[in-house]
């Protein structure tokens, strides 16, 4: 049986490895050595700074603090100033007031003078129209006694005239006329007209026509005077109507000259009164009812 080798009795220590702690220690320290020195140092600059700041911001300050009590002085002397101005205005205006209110007075005491010189100059006249009235109403009242004396003259005139235009109506000749046999009331003179139209049965359209190559329009028909007989009271026309041309010769007068339009179931009528040189004066006589689709 083998036995292993003995160990020597001591140890060699191993060999040991540089040392780099302490170079790195003693450069912290002289690292932190420069910095607070260079601290100090910024320390006493801006302690410096400081100093001199506070002095200029003194001087600054003071200079400031002088400044505005200058323009201080210089707002309550410009203040005093307009408040003055201010008060003096407002006196001015007192016074203006009180002259305005004077003039005010005197103005409308003119005005009630004027005002009452109006109302008596309205009142002078209201009585003088009423003066007026009372004499045009008395005018008036005499003359309504005259008209009402007028009227009743007139009313007896009207009468007189009524009963004449009776006894005229009943005088009026009825001739037979040249178509069909038809009589009628004839007039002879302008009284006579006067009858027949107020009748009211016909129209009535007096004319003049002298002799001519141009037809004269009586009513709404033509009359062309053809001859006229002075010696004999007699005369030729002709007659226009419904676009036909009717010729009635040697006619007497205060006959009846009839003839038929499509306007009428009855007779238009010419009566000549008077035979000239040249010239006949008479009337014609239309019905009062047209019928235009005879």
């Amino acid at each position: 049986m083998s036995t292993a080798p003995q160990q020597p009795s001591y140890i060699i220590p191993p060999p040991q490895a540089p040392n780099w702690k302490t170079p790195l220690i003693i450069g912290a320290f002289l690292l932190l050595v420069a910095f607070n020195v260079y601290l100090y140092m910024q320390m006493e600059h801006l302690r410096n700074d400081t100093k001199a700041e506070m002095a200029k911001l003194g001087t600054d300050l003071s200079a400031t603090v002088e400044q505005i009590r200058i323009d201080s002085n210089a707002s309550v002397r410009q203040a005093t100033k307009r408040v003055q101005g201010v008060q003096e205005q407002l006196e001015e205006e007192r016074r203006a007031a009180d002259r305005a209110v004077g003039q005010a007075k005197i103005d409308a005491q003119r005005k009630v003078d004027q005002l009452q010189k109006q109302v008596q100059t309205e009142q002078t006249r209201q009585q003088q129209v009423i003066d007026q009235v009372k004499q045009s109403a008395e005018t008036a009242n005499t003359k309504l006694d005259s008209v009402s004396t007028d009227v009743g003259t007139v009313k007896t005139d009207l009468g007189t005239t009524k009963s004449q235009l009776e006894q005229t109506i009943a005088n009026l000749k009825r001739v037979t006329g040249d178509v069909d046999s038809h009589a009628s009331l004839i007039a002879t003179n302008g009284k006579e007209l006067d009858a027949l139209r107020a009748l009211g049965e016909k129209n009535y359209f007096q004319f003049t026509i002298a002799k001519s190559k141009k037809p004269q329009r009586v009513g709404d028909i033509t009359v062309q005077l053809k001859k006229a007989d002075v010696k004999h009271n007699r005369y030729t026309i002709q007659v226009l109507a419904d676009d036909k041309k009717v010729e009635k010769k040697d006619k007497t007068i205060d006959e009846p000259v009839q003839f038929y339009t499509s306007k009428s179931h009855q007779p238009y009528e010419i009566v000549v009164n008077q035979v000239h040189k040249n010239e006949i004066v008479g009337y014609l006589a239309t019905p009062k009812v047209q019928d235009v689709a005879r």
